[in-house]
């Protein structure tokens, strides 16, 4: 069955492209229909093979908007062919993107002096995508409204998924959540988020934090609720704070080609290759005005979702981009004003208690973009690189998949990471109160078999039982087991 739309386009000018998610096909129905990850297109209302026109304006009526491919479409489209089909519509609202898109991609103006007088219309139709800020385009009465500019941007589908997470308001559930807290104990709480995500964090890049480390990484995600905006001197700054290695501390964004490995030998063990310096300069450029803009314009988590995982595919640093890009989850959600009074959402603990869909959400866009790279292995551990795809790859990408994750992710940091610290915090306090009130222990001791046991089920360990032998009665024992076993049995 021939390909129509994108897809058809994809495949005729062999574009430098991701496949779409959705494919449009020419099968034997009688109305447009999608069916599964097909979109069935019946004979009769299907463009002409070979004309890029009527096959770009199929797909911008159908199948919605992607910029990756239209730019690189667009410039199989002349201006003559443009205005004709203007002439036959003046104010046809799929032409009109076209002409829009194609002033914007080319540089070039058209000669058109007819004024368009159509109802102004949004490029990103909002009932499909999540949108940003509207700026209008007088001439051909098109709102662009994406997720960054025409020079870099995100795009994200409503998924029926996400706009069930979007219904939660997982931000402000967390807000009131931390409001019913006891004083003392949401402080408390607090603490454990900032440490356990500077740990977590560190662990999803295998690396086990100095305590120096540590405390520096909490300092930072400290420091994000000073709102500052980012810039690559923040960056930077940043940047050296979360690696402690002299050589890998950065001046500026890098000037040389890096990748990620994977363990492998030689070519096969590239797993990711970022844009080159350049390109990745001037892209970081547009994702931090992206970030400081519209982080209170956008849902602060979907701003948040594009601007971590937009920092780590352009990877601006030689060392420490994993770290960061969590960080900018934190650092985003603080500049939109939606984390006050030092509230930290632990996404990196929710991140690193599922992992594998972690890495799956980032090889959505890393493992099509490796496609586009030839990597030579020359010797020991140096590789030649050269990019064989189109700019476009790296300039507008479908963020769907990472917001959907990085919603899932703070949902289960509010829901099960926040809630069970916080429910663990108080059965400690609880236990503490009941050993205190009948036996004289030593308080450091006593809070150790407290936790140890908490962590245990509600048992102390015969391992624990020989090491405090000397120090704890042998009967607080069995009466910490016993406050503990009847907390977590009426909870």
């Amino acid at each position: 069955m021939p390909f129509v739309g994108y897809a058809y386009l994809r495949d005729a000018l062999s574009l430098k492209a991701f496949a779409p998610q959705r494919a449009a096909m020419i099968k034997p129905v009688t109305r447009i229909t999608l069916i599964g990850n097909c979109l069935a297109v019946p004979q009769s209302v299907a463009p002409a093979q070979g004309s890029m026109l009527e096959h770009i304006l199929f797909a911008l009526k159908h199948e919605g908007i992607n910029l990756c491919i239209l730019a690189q479409a667009l410039e199989a489209v002349s201006a003559e062919q443009l205005l004709d089909e203007l002439a036959k519509s003046p104010n046809g609202v799929f032409i009109r993107k076209a002409c829009f898109l194609w002033e914007s991609f080319t540089g070039q103006k058209l000669e058109y002096s007819i004024p368009v007088r159509g109802s102004v219309v949004a490029l990103f139709d909002p009932k499909r995508y999540v949108t940003g800020p509207a700026l209008r385009n007088s001439r051909w009465r098109v709102d662009f409204n994406g997720l960054g500019s025409l020079r870099y941007c995100a795009t994200v589908e409503r998924t029926p998924e996400l706009e069930a997470l979007l219904s939660l308001d997982i931000l402000g559930r967390a807000k009131a959540f931390m409001a019913t807290l006891p004083p003392e104990m949401m402080d408390r709480a607090i603490n454990w988020a900032y440490l356990h995500e500077t740990r977590d964090s560190f662990a999803i890049e295998k690396e086990e934090p100095s305590e120096e480390k540590s405390r520096r990484f909490v300092q930072l995600l400290r420091q994000a609720h000073e709102g500052r905006e980012l810039s690559e001197d923040y960056l930077v700054e940043l940047q050296n704070s979360t690696v402690s290695n002299p050589f890998d501390k950065a001046v500026l964004f890098r000037h040389e080609q890096n990748h990620l490995h994977n363990g492998l030998r030689g070519a096969a063990g590239v797993s990711y290759v970022p844009p080159e310096p350049d390109l990745c300069r001037e892209l970081m450029e547009e994702l931090m005005s992206f970030a400081n803009q519209s982080s209170k314009q956008v849902d602060p988590l979907v701003a948040a979702a594009v601007t971590a995982f937009g920092f780590v595919f352009l990877h601006p640093f030689m060392d420490g981009n994993g770290r960061l890009s969590r960080f900018l989850i934190h650092q985003t959600l603080c500049h939109s004003g939606a984390l006050e009074n030092g509230l930290l959402l632990p996404v990196s603990v929710a991140m690193k208690h599922e992992e594998a869909n972690y890495l799956e959400a980032l090889k959505d866009f890393s493992k099509p973009a490796r496609d586009f790279w030839n990597v030579t292995w020359l010797d020991a551990d140096q590789m030649a690189f050269e990019f064989v795809g189109h700019p476009s790859i790296y300039r507008f990408w479908d963020a769907t998949r990472c917001v959907e994750f990085t919603l899932r992710m703070a949902r289960r940091a509010l829901e099960v990471e926040l809630r069970e610290e916080t429910e663990f915090l108080d059965r400690y306090d609880r236990v503490i109160k009941a050993v205190n009130e009948r036996f004289d222990v030593r308080g450091s001791d006593l809070s150790k078999l407290v936790m140890m046991c908490l962590d245990n089920d509600g048992k102390v360990s015969k391992h624990r039982r020989k090491q405090f032998q000397y120090s704890v009665p042998e009967e607080v024992f069995a009466f910490i087991e016993e406050e503990a076993g009847r907390l977590m049995t009426d909870e």
